[in-house]
């Protein structure tokens, strides 16, 4: 069974823990850390931007497993084809030279399988193992012109299943297209993250040169230079991290497009300019997770209907007609070894008939196959219902997350505010001399959180939207609100 849960790579981002600090010994001098950075945002600048309905496009087009159920659903088609050709007459001909000999004696054989050597010819008292040409040319046609729906029967399986393969290559693409929005905006936030990482690195750094010619000029005590210089350290980590976070994330997403790229930058577009609105969410009972489930039941009914007529006899038409040739005459028994007098018909024959076949111990083991073929309906609609269930809890566990994150990222401008007013206050408490570094130091690692639960919680309110859009089986969800 696929399952049509949404299931993301990363989980939501908790708000305010976006990077956890790593106490390390970070030692590097700064100027060469300043030429990484100024490195890393001129290829940033020339990376390839590309929009969302680029990449969806792109994931369609690229991606080698859509390709292979594109190839599935092309092979059923064929299937299909080839199954009607059971309604043409079978038209077989043949044409045979022998060299053998010709002692045979009358009376009914059973041949061997896979092949019947013929025992009838003249009767002598005695062998000749002189050899002789013979010839034997024969065309036949076998008609089943009445077969009690076995091959409309089979041609409906072969329907069904390409009915199926199309559901599987409908539910794969819906799924896949799911992964790249979520990936797509997975990136996005990373990248914001980066942008926040780089403006805090900014901000530690001024502080940390302001402070150092404080300490030197005697206005500040030594310990605010070394206090200064860690949380510039730590701001460089948390850059880096953030980095590190940014281009993992960058070749899932271009993996899921079907091309790996280390440049690749994702457009904004309206993510960060706008919160998605309230949506009503259609039925489940569409999801293409969903139908895939039942174009298996169906396919499995057809399959077990197609087993069950199997046992059924066939009325065929048939028609025939050969040549003969030998070198033993048919007139006198005698004997011609070249080769001229063997491939030369001596009689001719046609026949034409009414021909009906059933294999009659064949029931039992049809039996056994309908009934197999059977529990696999029923295992698929079982299935069909744990689908069910589990969209279900889905819809409703995505209208819950959808509130939720709407709510989150309404109140994280608040915070950010407030975060900046009291950064302000107290830098320029600091600058007056009224309050110590310490101080400073912890309002700029608010502001560095409310910054960074600003770009998360915005991320996350699109994410549960397109939850909801994942349960209900409709894009048109998520996309209809981009740049609305």
């Amino acid at each position: 069974m696929k399952h049509s849960q949404y299931h993301s790579d990363s989980r939501f981002f908790p708000p305010g823990n976006a990077h956890a600090p790593a106490h390390r010994t970070f030692d590097i001098k700064n100027r060469w850390l300043a030429l990484f950075f100024a490195a890393f945002a001129c290829m940033q600048a020339n990376a390839q931007q590309i929009k969302l309905h680029e990449a969806l496009e792109q994931g369609k087009g690229n991606f080698p497993f859509l390709k292979a159920k594109q190839a599935e659903i092309h092979s059923a088609e064929s299937r299909i084809k080839s199954v009607k050709t059971d309604y043409l007459p079978a038209f077989i001909v043949q044409d045979q030279y022998t060299y053998a000999t010709g002692n045979s004696v009358a009376g009914a054989f059973l041949p061997n399988e896979g092949s019947a050597l013929s025992p009838s010819g003249g009767i002598r008292p005695e062998n000749i193992y002189t050899a002789t040409f013979g010839s034997f040319t024969t065309a036949m046609v076998d008609w089943k012109v009445f077969n009690f729906g076995k091959v409309n029967a089979n041609v409906n399986a072969a329907k069904a299943d390409l009915a199926r393969s199309q559901a599987d290559y409908e539910n794969e693409l819906f799924q896949h297209q799911v992964k790249i929005i979520d990936a797509y905006l997975l990136l996005l936030i990373n990248q914001k993250l980066v942008e926040a990482q780089r403006q805090n690195l900014e901000r530690a750094s001024v502080f940390k040169r302001v402070t150092d010619a404080a300490v030197s000029s005697g206005m500040r005590p030594g310990v605010d230079s070394s206090l200064a210089a860690a949380e510039y350290a730590k701001a460089q980590l948390l850059l880096l991290e953030s980095r590190r976070s940014e281009k993992a994330q960058r070749l899932r997403f271009s993996e899921l497009t079907g091309e790996l790229h280390d440049s690749i930058q994702v457009d904004s577009m309206g993510f960060y300019s706008q919160l998605p609105l309230p949506a009503e969410t259609a039925s489940f009972l569409k999801n293409p997770a969903l139908r895939f489930s039942q174009a298996q039941i169906d396919a499995s009914l057809a399959r077990s209907l197609a087993v069950k007529r199997s046992s059924l006899p066939s009325v065929s038409l048939v028609g025939a007609g050969w040549g003969r040739g030998s070198g033993v005459s048919n007139k006198d028994d005698s004997f011609r070894t070249d080769f001229g007098s063997g491939v030369k018909y001596q009689v001719y024959n046609y026949l034409i008939g009414v021909s009906t076949r059933w294999n009659l111990t064949n029931i039992f083991k049809v039996r056994h196959d309908y009934h197999a073929e059977q529990f696999q309906a029923e295992r698929f609609k079982s299935l069909y219902k744990t689908q069910q269930l589990q969209l279900d809890r889905q819809a409703r566990e995505s209208e819950m997350q959808f509130q939720l994150s709407l709510a989150q990222a309404r109140l994280t401008p608040v915070q950010l505010a407030a975060a900046r007013t009291a950064f302000n206050q107290a830098e320029a408490r600091y600058q007056s001399g009224l309050t110590d570094l310490f101080t400073l130091a912890q309002s700029v690692n608010a502001l560095n959180r409310a910054e960074i639960d600003k770009f998360v919680t915005n991320g996350n309110a699109w994410r549960s939207l397109l939850l909801k859009a994942a349960a209900a089986g409709d894009l048109d969800i998520f996309l209809s609100q981009i740049n609305r």
